[in-house]
C-alpha cells in the first residue's frame, strides 16, 4: 500500500478527476482518496509500476506530493506506534498548511481588490470619483493591481486547471480559471490592443470571492478530519513502566507487550491491557460515549486513551501501537470518511458532465449576445464568463462527501463506527433488524436456576453429573451449570470423550457412564424417553429459562435450567426501533417457549427459535427474499455468516474479533440501543445528502439561464462575473454549512424513548 500526501490539491472536486486518472493507469490496482486529509492510498502491482514511477508521474502532472510505503506487516506497524502518531500529525499539518495558504491568498487578493473596485465603474456608481494615484489611468491602475491578484492569488485555480488540461480533462477549477483569465485577458487587450471597456475589477473580485469560498470549504473539510485524528492524541506521550523492580517513565513507542504499566490517579491509560493489581474507576466516555466511570479490578480490561479517576492500579500491556482499540477506531473512522457512497459516485459523474454543460452554456451565451444581441462584444464576453463561473458545480461535488465525513465523525463520538460510506447509506434504508439473543439482547452470562431430578435421583447427584459432563465445554450455559455446582460445594467427577453436538447439547462419559445434556431434539435424536419431563420443561421455558434434559445411559434422569439476564437497554432498543418504523426479529437457538418468553419481555415483533448456528445466515436470507432490507446484530463467531449475509452487519464491540471484522458497523458499547443511534444518524446523513444534492441541482438549473441573460435586464447584476462568483461561492458554503449542522444533531435519549 502506497500513501501519497498531496500538498497542493486545494479543491475537493479535483480528487474525483485524479482518482479516475490513477485508476486507468497500468499497474494501479485500487485507489482511495481521503479528501479530509488530502491523501491517496494506492494498491499497485510492483511488477508493472513502482513507487518512484508513481511519484514522478504525479509530479509531472503538477502535484507536489510525498509518497510513503505503508505495506508493512501488522506486527511491524504495531512496533512503530510513534511513527503512526508522527504520520497523523504530519497529515494534519499538510491540511492546516493548505488552509493557511488559501487564507493568505484570499486576504492578499482582498486587500488589492478593494482599491481596484474603488477606481472602477463600480466605484464611480458608488460616488467614489477620485483619480487613481501617481497619475495613472484607471486602466493601468487596474492592470497593476489585478495582475498579482490573478497570478498569485488565483494561481491555485489556474494550476489546477492546467493539471486537468494535462490529463485531457476539464474540471470545476477549469471554469473558475477560465472566467478569471478571460476577464483579465480581455481587459489587457482593451488596454493595449483595441478600443473597449476594461473590467479588471471583475477578474479581481472573481478571484477573491472564489478564494474565500474555497477557503471556507477547505477549512470545514480538513477540520472534520482533524477532529477524528485528535482521537489518537488521547493517548499520552509517555508511560510509567515497572521493569526489573524499577519504575521508569518511557516514551509510548518503547512500551512492549507484557510490560507492567503503573497508572496513578488522574493519569491517562497509555495502551490496552489487563489489570494485575489495584482497583479504580476509569472514564471511558471518549471510547464508548458512556459518561459513567467504569469500575476496574484485577482481571478487567483497560483501554488506551481512557482516564483513570481516584484509584491506582497496575496492568499488563496486551496491545500497543496500531493494535490498540483507540488506533483501530481512528483507522475505521478514517477509512469510512475516505470511502465513497454510491450517491457520491453519481455526483462525481454528474459534476464531470456539468463542467461541459457550463462551458457549452457559456459559448452559447457569447454567440447569442454577440450575433443576435445589440449590447456589443464586452457584454457578450461578460455573459459568457458569468455563465461559466456561476455554473461551477463545486456544491454538487461537496454535497455527499462533506455530509458523510461529518456524519461518520459524529457517530464515532456516539460510540458507533461505520466501516465505510456504503454501510452508512445501507443502514439508512433498513426496515428490519435481526438480533441474536445470547450476548446481544441478554447479558451473555447465564446462571443456574433449577435442578429437577426424576424419582430415584437426588438434586446433588443430578447436578454433579451434569456439571462433570459440561466441565470441558466453553458454552455459556455449560459454564453456568459448572459454576452452579461449585457454588453448591459439589466435587466434580472426571469426564472423558467429550463431544459438543451443535444446536443440540453435549455428550461425555462420567465415571464410565454415557451422559447426554441438551434439548428435547437431542433426546428425540437418541430415542430417549423423557419420562414426563416435558410439562416441567415447558413451564421453565415459559418463565424465560432454558431447560436442558440430562440422560444417563439412555435414560432421562432430570432437568437443569439456566437463565440469562435480559439487558435493560434491549427493551429501549426495540422501542426506539419501532418508533423509527423498523421491524425487530429475535434469532435464537433456544427452544421456542424460552425464546418467546424473552421476546415478550423485550417487545420483539418476530421470534425465530431453535435455529442451528449454521442456519442463521439462511434465516436472514429468507427475510431478504421477502423484500426486506435486513440488518443483523450479533457478537459471536457463529454470528459471522449471518452478519455477512445481511444487508448490514452490526457487531457489538465487545464481541469476538471474527464478528467485528465481518460486520460493517461496530457498536463500541455492549448496548443494543446503539443500533437505533446508527439508524438515526444514517438517516440524518442521507437527509443532508438529499438536501445538498437538491439545492446544488436547483442552483445550477436556475443560475445558468439567469447568468446567460435570460432575465436581462431585470437581474442584470448576475451578468457580472464578480457577482456570479459570489453566488457560486455562496452555494458551496451553504452545502458545507448544511452538512456541518450534523454535528449539532440531537440523537435519541434512550432514558426517554418517546423523544425519538
Amino acid at each position: 500500500m502506497l500513501e501519497v500526501a498531496l500538498e497542493n490539491c486545494y479543491c475537493g472536486s479535483e480528487y474525483a478527476d485524479l482518482e479516475r486518472d490513477l485508476e486507468a493507469r497500468p499497474g494501479i490496482l485500487a485507489v482511495d482518496l481521503d479528501r479530509t486529509r488530502s491523501l491517496i492510498h494506492l494498491e499497485y502491482d510492483p511488477n508493472t509500476v513502482d513507487e518512484g514511477t508513481i511519484q514522478v508521474e504525479l509530479e509531472h502532472g503538477g502535484y507536489r506530493c510525498e509518497c510513503r510505503d505503508r505495506s508493512t506487516d501488522h506486527e511491524e506497524a504495531a512496533d512503530h506506534a510513534g511513527m503512526d502518531h508522527a504520520a497523523t500529525d504530519e497529515h494534519a499539518g499538510h491540511g492546516a498548511a493548505m488552509v493557511r495558504d488559501m487564507l493568505r491568498r484570499a486576504v492578499f487578493s482582498a486587500l488589492l481588490t478593494i482599491p481596484i473596485v474603488l477606481y472602477s465603474p463600480i466605484g464611480e456608481s458608488l460616488g467614489f470619483m477620485a483619480e487613481p494615484p501617481l497619475g495613472l489611468s484607471m486602466e493601468l491602475f487596474g492592470l497593476i493591481l489585478t495582475t498579482p491578484v490573478v497570478f498569485w492569488g488565483g494561481w491555485v485555480f489556474i494550476s489546477s486547471a492546467w493539471r486537468a488540461l494535462l490529463r485531457g480533462e476539464a474540471n470545476m477549477m477549469t471554469l473558475i480559471a477560465l472566467g478569471i483569465l478571460v476577464s483579465y485577458a480581455y481587459s489587457v487587450g482593451a488596454t493595449f490592443a483595441f478600443e473597449g471597456e476594461v473590467f479588471y475589477e471583475a477578474a479581481a473580485m472573481l478571484t477573491t470571492f472564489s478564494l474565500v469560498g474555497h477557503w471556507m470549504e477547505m477549512r470545514s473539510r480538513f477540520a472534520t478530519g482533524r477532529a477524528v485524528e485528535a482521537l489518537l492524541k488521547l493517548a499520552p506521550d509517555t508511560a510509567r513502566v515497572r521493569r526489573d523492580g524499577q519504575e521508569m517513565e518511557v516514551s509510548l513507542d518503547q512500551v512492549v507487550v507484557g510490560d507492567t504499566i503503573v497508572v496513578r490517579p488522574g493519569d491517562r491509560v497509555p495502551v490496552d491491557g489487563v489489570v494485575t493489581s489495584g482497583s479504580s474507576y476509569v472514564d471511558e466516555s471518549m471510547i464508548t460515549g458512556e459518561p459513567v466511570p467504569v469500575a476496574k479490578n484485577t482481571g478487567d480490561k483497560v483501554t488506551g486513551g481512557t482516564v483513570n479517576q481516584t484509584g491506582a492500579f497496575d496492568f499488563r500491556a496486551t496491545a500497543i501501537g496500531a493494535d490498540t482499540a483507540l488506533s483501530r477506531i481512528v483507522q475505521l473512522v478514517q477509512d469510512a470518511q475516505a470511502s465513497k457512497a454510491p450517491a457520491q459516485r453519481l455526483a462525481d459523474i454528474a459534476g464531470k458532465y456539468l463542467v461541459f454543460v457550463a462551458l457549452g452554456a457559456g459559448l452559447i451565451a457569447f454567440l447569442v449576445w454577440f450575433f443576435l444581441g445589440s449590447e456589443g462584444l464586452l457584454f457578450a464576453v461578460t455573459a459568457a464568463v458569468s455563465t461559466v463561473v456561476i455554473a461551477c458545480p463545486d456544491a454538487l461535488a461537496l454535497a455527499t462527501p462533506t455530509a458523510i465525513t461529518v456524519g461518520v465523525g459524529k457517530s464515532a463520538r456516539e460510540g458507533v463506527l461505520f466501516k465505510n460510506a456504503t454501510e452508512l447509506e445501507a443502514i439508512a434504508g433498513v426496515d428490519t433488524v435481526v438480533f441474536d439473543k445470547t450476548g446481544t439482547l441478554t447479558e451473555g452470562h447465564p446462571a443456574l436456576t433449577d435442578v429437577i431430578p426424576t424419582d430415584g435421583t437426588s438434586e446433588d447427584d443430578l447436578l454433579r453429573l451434569a456439571a462433570s459432563a459440561d466441565s470441558n465445554s466453553e458454552h455459556p450455559m455449560a459454564r453456568a451449570i459448572v459454576e452452579g455446582a461449585a457454588a453448591c460445594g459439589l466435587t466434580l467427577d472426571s469426564s472423558s470423550d467429550f463431544q459438543a453436538i451443535p444446536g443440540h447439547g453435549v455428550e461425555a462419559y462420567v465415571a464410565n457412564k454415557r451422559v447426554l445434556i441438551g434439548n428435547k431434539a437431542l433426546m428425540d435424536r437418541e430415542s430417549i424417553p423423557t419420562n414426563g419431563l416435558e410439562a416441567r420443561a415447558e413451564k421453565l421455558a415459559g418463565d424465560a429459562k432454558t431447560p436442558m434434559y440430562v440422560a444417563v445411559e439412555g435414560e432421562a434422569t432430570g432437568l437443569v435450567a439456566v437463565a440469562d439476564t435480559i439487558r435493560e437497554s434491549a427493551r429501549r432498543a426495540v422501542t426506539a426501533l419501532h418508533q423509527l418504523g423498523v421491524e425487530t426479529v429475535m434469532l435464537s437457538g433456544d427452544n421456542r417457549h424460552t425464546a418467546e418468553a424473552v421476546a415478550r419481555q423485550i417487545g420483539m415483533d418476530t421470534v425465530l427459535a431453535e435455529v442451528l448456528p449454521g442456519d442463521k445466515a439462511s434465516e436472514v436470507k429468507k427475510l431478504q427474499d421477502s423484500e426486506k432490507q435486513v440488518a443483523m446484530v450479533g457478537d459471536g463467531v457463529n454470528d459471522a455468516p449471518a452478519l455477512a449475509q445481511a444487508d448490514v452487519g452490526i457487531a457489538i464491540g465487545a464481541g469476538t474479533d471474527v464478528a467485528v471484522e465481518t460486520a460493517g458497523v461496530v457498536l463500541m458499547k455492549d448496548d443494543p440501543a446503539a443500533v437505533a443511534v446508527a439508524v438515526v444518524m444514517a438517516r440524518k446523513v442521507r437527509g443532508k445528502i438529499k438536501q445538498n444534492l437538491f439545492w446544488a441541482a436547483i442552483y445550477n438549473v436556475l443560475a445558468i439561464p439567469i447568468a446567460a441573460g435570460a432575465l436581462y435586464p431585470s437581474l442584470g447584476i448576475l451578468l457580472q462575473p464578480e457577482w456570479a462568483a459570489l453566488a457560486m461561492s455562496a452555494s458551496t458554503v451553504t452545502v458545507t454549512l448544511n452538512a456541518l449542522a450534523l454535528n449539532r444533531a440531537k440523537l435519541a435519549n434512550y432514558s426517554e424513548p418517546a423523544s425519538l
